[in-house]
């Protein structure tokens, strides 16, 4: 999956990332419940782009197993440490894209994307490889700051960020433009949302349609 800054940035700065608290508290949680109520004790799990794995250890619980993967090696560490302090069983963290030979296609019930998408430089080759992952029936969340929609001055500020190198690459996607592309992906949208909409970060719920539902369609 092409992602449009190297791990080296995000090396650099996880341990800082660690520390930090949740920018918006209330915004996660609502984020955490959406994504529990979609959750099955039977599903397995791959997230994408787990950063230091705290999503990833709040639904554990919830499902039968979890596979948390991040391209940052030092992120992953930090992950493994607090997963390892928790004592949790069914979730493992890999440093890995989701271009990994090791991830077989059709092998998750569901596929978490969440604060990644804008990452990409390649969006569609990204939910292509996505869609390759999801078994039939299952399903892909994500959520994404959707920076198209939110004014001049960031549009002008992010590419002088990044190339004073305090920025990672971040398209900018709309809220339109994202659910498009991902349901050119392949992907039937289910469910969007805001929480809270100030943030102007996009949750949604999309589903890969099983063969029998293909043929239909066909009909």
């Amino acid at each position: 999956m092409p992602i449009g800054t190297p791990p080296r940035f995000w090396d650099r700065r996880a341990e800082d990332y660690a520390k930090q608290p949740v920018p918006d508290e209330q915004a996660y949680r609502q984020t955490v419940e959406r994504l529990r109520a979609h959750l099955r004790p039977s599903d397995r799990v791959l997230e994408l782009g787990c950063g230091t794995g705290s999503t990833a250890l709040e639904l554990a619980a919830s499902a039968r197993e979890i596979l948390a993967t991040d391209y940052s090696t030092a992120m992953i560490r930090i992950a493994e440490t607090k997963s390892q302090a928790e004592g949790v069983t069914n979730l493992k963290f890999r440093s890995c894209t989701a271009d990994d030979p090791a991830l077989a296609p059709e092998s998750f019930d569901l596929v978490l994307a969440l604060n990644l998408l804008h990452l990409l430089d390649d969006l569609p080759a990204g939910l292509r490889r996505i869609h390759e992952l999801v078994r039939p029936g299952g399903l892909f969340i994500s959520k994404t700051p959707c920076i198209g929609d939110r004014g001049l001055a960031l549009r002008i500020a992010i590419p002088i960020m990044r190339v004073a190198g305090v920025a990672p690459y971040v398209s900018f996607v709309t809220e339109h433009s994202l659910v498009a592309q991902i349901m050119d992906g392949g992907f039937d949208v289910r469910e969007t949302g805001m929480y809270p909409k100030k943030t102007r970060s996009l949750f949604v719920v999309a589903r890969r349609a099983s063969p029998s539902e293909t043929r239909a369609e066909k009909r």
